[in-house]
């Protein structure tokens, strides 16, 4: 009841002209983007962050979080008439969607994953509403010592999920903590990694970081490969869905649901396991089997259903206990903190208000994003015509505006070309920008806590395992380490033994 409450408080916020008009262009904006193959979620929020800087927090989190929510409608649209999947999580959309499409259905194709993404946005939303409070309620009593441990499952976690394996992930997360250090140490005064300049010894904004990893990085990166051309699936008719689809989709888009929100609201979940368990679920349920892999219907609704469901689960570890659990997420952390607000178990009480209307903003954005994308199918689809040097040069531009806005000097620009390098090389050599960021943010909190935890124990380590919550923390954070490890250990030996006709002991 009290949650009630406080969402329809919420919902007084979200409704005022101003706060609709940022959600309609934030999910406008990710739609677009979504739909452009290269520029996802992350690097548009990335992007747009300097240039709110003047914009309230509660309106800059509602636009952020309509172009979080946006992104995941616009890349189905990629997926289905591009065969382009713009992240793993749609990778079934392209598979069973683009067959669609190929086959002169692109639109029942469009309609059931706008529907689906509707419908399980919607029931997501409702059990972030729930969940979030409860769970930001048992992190209150978090000290010190929990505090690390937590922050150990999130270096664990983003690096094993956010990374093509965690070899690679832990080396972004170092990369991110390494320039976290840069600047004068709060505690003792003395400077550090500033190699004699000035101008690092206030250390370097996160936003011009987050800017020149993901911006930068991969306009050049594309630059130095090229772009190739794909066809696009013609749209000539308005996207619907016929009785015999709706009939096919409904049970898909509330078992893609139950699914995701779940699996996406773990710290170790995201939107890729759920999804491709969604595509098998619908495999073995339909009784149109045979059409998977040809494009079959159930195989768009289900996944993308569990796409999106998993977006809203995102959000439970991300503001209960400050754990991004997806590139787009760790850079609306980076969002949050520019505002001088740290999501984590405090987030509710000292900002209920903000929260409140941020979470109620997703339900607006959802409806609008549905508005939206079936009337407009047309509109998006165009926008696959427009030529990627122009997108990547506007990228460029606009990156080098947002740097300067953020710090004002011309040294900032110098860093954003030089983190930028520094982000081409990450990708040439496979490490991913995301668990930088989360590096960069949280490596300067564990720093603090740890020397907290050990000032309260006068030095003795032992306090950072000295209750029940911080055992099963690092518990957690050791599975994260291990399992990436001896899972294809596991597969290669049973892999071997089947081959050898003989059963694993």
């Amino acid at each position: 009841m009290e949650q009630i409450m406080l969402l329809l408080e919420g919902f007084a916020g979200a409704l005022t002209p101003m706060h609709l008009l940022w959600a309609l262009i934030g999910v406008t904006i990710g739609t677009a983007v979504g739909v452009l193959p290269g520029i996802g979620p992350a690097l548009t929020v990335a992007l747009l962050l300097p240039i709110t800087f003047r914009l309230e927090a509660s309106a800059a989190l509602i636009l952020f979080a309509g172009i979080y929510y946006g992104g995941m409608y616009g890349g189905s649209t990629t997926s289905i008439l591009l065969n382009t999947p713009g992240e793993s999580a749609s990778i079934i959309a392209a598979i069973e969607g683009n067959k669609m499409a190929r086959a002169g259905r692109a639109a029942a194709a469009l309609a059931t994953a706008a529907i689906g993404s509707f419908v399980a946005g919607t029931i997501g939303t409702v059990a972030l509403t729930f969940l979030a409070p409860a769970v930001a309620g048992f992190a209150t009593g978090f000290g010190p010592p929990e505090y690390v441990a937590l922050m150990a499952v999130a270096f664990t976690t983003v690096s094993a999920l956010l990374g093509p394996n965690l070899l690679k992930g832990l080396a972004g997360l170092l990369v991110g903590i390494t320039i976290g250090l840069i600047g004068i140490d709060s505690q003792t005064g003395q400077p550090r990694l500033v190699f004699g300049m000035e101008s690092l010894l206030d250390g370097i904004d996160v936003v011009i970081v987050v800017v020149a990893l993901f911006a930068l990085g991969e306009t050049f990166a594309r630059v130095m490969t090229g772009i190739g051309r794909s066809t696009v699936q013609p749209l000539r008719e308005r996207a619907t869905l016929s009785r015999s689809d709706l009939r096919r989709s409904w049970p898909a888009w509330l078992r893609g649901t139950a699914l995701g929100f779940p699996i996406g609201s773990l710290p170790a979940g995201g939107a890729e396991i759920p999804t491709f368990l969604s595509y098998t679920v619908e495999k073995r349920l339909s009784r149109h089997r045979q059409e998977f892999g040809r494009g079959a219907i159930e195989g768009v609704a289900g996944p993308e259903a569990a796409n999106n469901a998993a977006a809203a689960g995102v959000l439970v570890p991300l503001l209960t206990i400050g754990l991004p659990t997806s590139a787009t997420a760790a850079v609306i952390l980076t969002a949050f903190q520019s505002y001088g607000l740290q999501p984590g178990p405090a987030l509710f009480e000292e900002s209920g208000p903000l929260v409140w209307t941020l979470i109620a903003s997703l339900y607006v954005g959802n409806v609008m994003l549905l508005l939206l994308n079936l009337p407009l199918a047309k509109v998006w689809a165009r926008l696959l015509t427009i030529p990627p040097h122009l997108i990547y040069a506007a990228v460029l531009m606009f990156s080098a505006l947002g740097a300067y806005a953020a710090g004002g000097t011309a040294a900032d620009l110098v860093v954003l070309c030089a983190l930028g390098l520094l982000g081409l090389l990450m990708r040439e050599a496979g490490i991913p920008p995301a668990p930088a960021v989360v590096g960069l943010i949280l490596g300067p909190i564990a720093e603090q806590q740890l020397r907290r935890a050990l000032i309260l124990s006068e030095g003795n380590p032992s306090i950072l395992v000295s209750g029940p919550i911080t055992i099963v923390l690092w518990i957690a954070a050791a599975l994260s380490l291990l399992v990436p490890v001896l899972l294809p250990v596991v597969r290669r030996r049973r892999s071997t033994l089947a081959r050898a006709g003989g059963e694993p002991k």
